[in-house]
């Protein structure tokens, strides 16, 4: 059995793991990535509209990786519309940086469910005790060499190999909410999201924020450098606290007179 100190730490390890995969998870799954304001600028300039007015004209946009949605108002009253990225969707905008994005995601998703097997085995089980027999002596052999003190690289080892599956985790989320912040500046993404299938009106982006479906993505990789520093942390060596012994008593030489 391992040591207390590193049940705990293994244990909110695996805590902040399970953390991450359902903050990657909920990312991957919402709608709102982006949230954005749009104006009608097609019906602003049919009829000359001034700025008291032009709250007639606008409309609101949200979506995510897979879909969203769009209310409108061209002077027809309010037109709502869902928002599918795939099939047709995904071909008007930069799909290679967008299938990049999922891509990321999901394989940080892997490593999080990667690291979190490690997590619960190292909070249950010593590994260099449980693995046994010839196989188990040929392994830490290998890895180990013929060093006298095995068990220490064994130890380190394994806890470089958990640090570095959740630093591969947190790269690619970081890498994940980075291209889409490349596709929302650079390549005009609300707008061509909001302009699809318009054939008669053209929509102006007013205003465009982060929806909380990115930051939960952001959160996610604040989560593996947490936990990164949670792992690194089962390294220390507490001190150990030894009982007294209790005091032998000792024979004086009046002792022996009586």
């Amino acid at each position: 059995m391992p040591t207390l100190w590193k049940q705990i730490v293994f244990s909110v390890a695996s805590v902040l793991s399970i953390g991450s995969v359902v903050l990657l998870v909920v990312a991957l799954s919402t709608e709102r990535w982006i949230t954005g304001t749009t104006l009608c600028q097609t019906g602003v300039d049919l009829v000359n509209a001034s700025r008291p007015e032009l709250e007639q004209f606008t409309g609101h946009i949200y979506y995510g990786l897979f879909q969203g949605g769009k209310t409108r108002r061209c002077g027809l009253g309010v037109r709502r519309s869902k928002i599918y990225i795939f099939p047709k969707l995904i071909k008007t905008i930069n799909s290679g940086l967008h299938m990049i994005i999922i891509f990321f995601l999901f394989t940080a998703i892997g490593f999080a469910v990667v690291s979190l097997a490690f997590c619960i085995y190292n909070a249950r089980k010593v590994p260099y005790q449980s693995i046994k027999g010839p196989l188990g002596l040929y392994i830490w052999n290998f890895i180990a060499g013929k060093s006298q003190n095995q068990q220490h690289y064994q130890n380190k080892l394994l806890h470089l190999l958990i640090i570095s599956i959740l630093s591969s985790s947190a790269l690619f989320s970081a890498m994940a909410f980075a291209c889409f912040l490349a596709a929302m500046q650079c390549h005009q993404l609300t707008e061509r999201v909001a302009n699809y299938r318009e054939s008669l009106f053209t929509l102006v982006i007013l205003e465009e924020n982060l929806g909380f479906s990115f930051w939960l993505c952001v959160a996610s990789a604040v989560t593996h450098g947490a936990n990164i520093l949670v792992v690194a942390s089962s390294k220390i060596h507490l001190p150990k606290i030894k009982p007294k012994k209790p005091e032998e008593p000792t024979a004086t030489g009046e002792d022996f007179l009586y």
